[in-house]
């Protein structure tokens, strides 16, 4: 156990998957491939995986018996300290799995792909915000898990799967336990609360706002800072960006836009992870359109961007309107199929494409544009040098006391001239 906190040393792991099919046995080995990369980002590395043909999980050791016999032979030959399931276990089969592979010689600890995604949140997060929702998030999993590891949390101290909450916010007082969610609940619900008062403040400037989302490691993090210098974090690794930036840019046309990072999707993430992230992921739900960035050079590029699209439904964003970008086009040795919507190529390391990217978003942002009715008072007569100025006035009415217009206008008008709107139709 103790070599799992060595220094010099990454920690080695078994990864355990379970197949219920033959038919499906390509998408268990490429959700492993994906644990895989998880692990190396939470500074890890995977001694060798194991499949188990299982069509029902045993209640039990989710593998069987005998499989877990095999599994604990395999620990104690080679010394290793870590055993990671792809799929979600309860608290029950990860108490009995940690009793049946370890033993007075070597101990075992079993964490899930659920605890090893919290545990590179908790590396990843930088702002107030975002550790306050991974330390909630790893609370609300661990707590039920504690069962039989007190004695081994204080001897882990932050290792793989334990990162976060320390000794002191893990004990066995449940009550405490409890107090602490509910003050990070209030403190998250007041930050939430906060944003959305700047979010509205965003709606009354009008500037239109882009989401940069897709598949963690796609690339979003390098083609933010490619467009905006915003010189964020961007590694290849997964999750590296966990809290959002936001940046503004100026287009060729002069209009300016807001983009924003966004933390990347994957596979199999569990839906309460993503309700406990929903403050984070709010920026995909409130934007104005998205940009999905793709690895284009991935072989399961599709299945990623089908994940992406379905995890976006989830989050209330699917109507949003999307542009593709294939992101990595200048490793590419064959042309992407065509057919798509609203698809670009580019290189965010090399920049090939980007006049092609930013040409689309502008014509995304002038498909933003709405037929809108304004009352301006007859007090308020100066405005409309800004109607005529900014908008494509198609019709104007006077009336006693104010002038109506049925105006072409763009989210930077509808929101300079909110309180005067009559009528706004898409």
């Amino acid at each position: 156990m103790n070599r799992i906190f060595e220094e010099n040393e990454k920690t080695k792991a078994v990864l355990v998957g379970v197949c219920p099919d033959n038919d499906l046995s390509d998408e268990v080995n490429i959700s492993l491939d994906e644990l895989a990369l998880l692990l190396d980002t939470a500074g890890g590395e995977v001694f060798c995986r194991l499949i188990q043909n299982k069509p029902t999980p045993d209640s039990r050791t989710y593998i069987g018996s005998g499989k877990v016999k095999e599994l604990k032979e395999l620990c104690e030959a080679n010394g290793v300290p870590l055993v990671i399931f792809d799929d979600e276990l309860t608290p029950s089969q990860i108490k009995g799995l940690e009793t049946d592979l370890s033993s007075k010689e070597h101990e075992v600890t079993v964490i899930d792909r659920t605890m090893l995604i919290l545990d590179i949140f908790a590396l990843h997060a930088t702002t107030a915000a975002g550790k306050m929702q991974v330390e909630l998030a790893q609370l609300r999993y661990t707590i039920p898990r504690l069962s039989g590891r007190g004695t081994e949390l204080s001897r882990l101290g932050g290792g793989i799967g334990t990162r976060g909450p320390g000794e002191t916010k893990l004990e066995s007082d449940r009550r405490h336990l409890k107090r602490r969610i509910a003050a990070l609940e209030e403190e998250l619900e007041k930050l939430d609360r906060v944003n959305k008062t700047k979010r509205k403040q965003r709606d009354r400037n009008g500037i239109p706002r882009f989401a940069i989302a897709g598949y963690t490691n796609a690339g979003k993090s390098t083609l933010l800072n490619r467009l905006t210098d915003a010189g964020i974090l961007a590694e290849n690794k997964l999750f590296a960006t966990l809290d959002p930036t936001t940046r503004s840019y100026t287009l060729p046309n002069g209009s300016d836009i807001l983009l924003t990072d966004t933390v990347g999707f994957i596979r199999n993430l569990p839906h309460h992870l993503v309700k406990a992230f929903q403050s984070t992921l709010d920026e995909v739900v409130y934007c104005d359109a998205l940009l999905l960035v793709i690895d284009a050079c991935d072989p399961n590029a599709d299945t990623q961007r089908e994940v992406t699209e379905k995890l976006l439904e989830e989050l209330g964003a699917g109507d949003k309107p999307i542009l593709y970008v294939y992101n990595k086009c200048d490793l590419l040795t064959a042309p992407l199929p065509q057919g798509r919507e609203r698809t670009v190529c580019v290189s965010a390391k090399t920049g090939l494409g980007l006049d092609t990217l930013i040409a689309a978003i502008e014509a995304l942002t002038e498909e933003s544009k709405r037929i809108t009715l304004f009352s301006i008072p007859m007090s308020e007569s100066r405005l409309l040098n800004t109607i005529y100025r900014d908008g494509n006035v198609l019709e104007t009415e006077y009336e006693e006391n104010a002038v109506r217009l049925r105006v072409l206008a763009d989210r930077v008008l509808r929101g300079r001239l909110a309180e005067y709107i009559v009528e706004d139709k898409p």
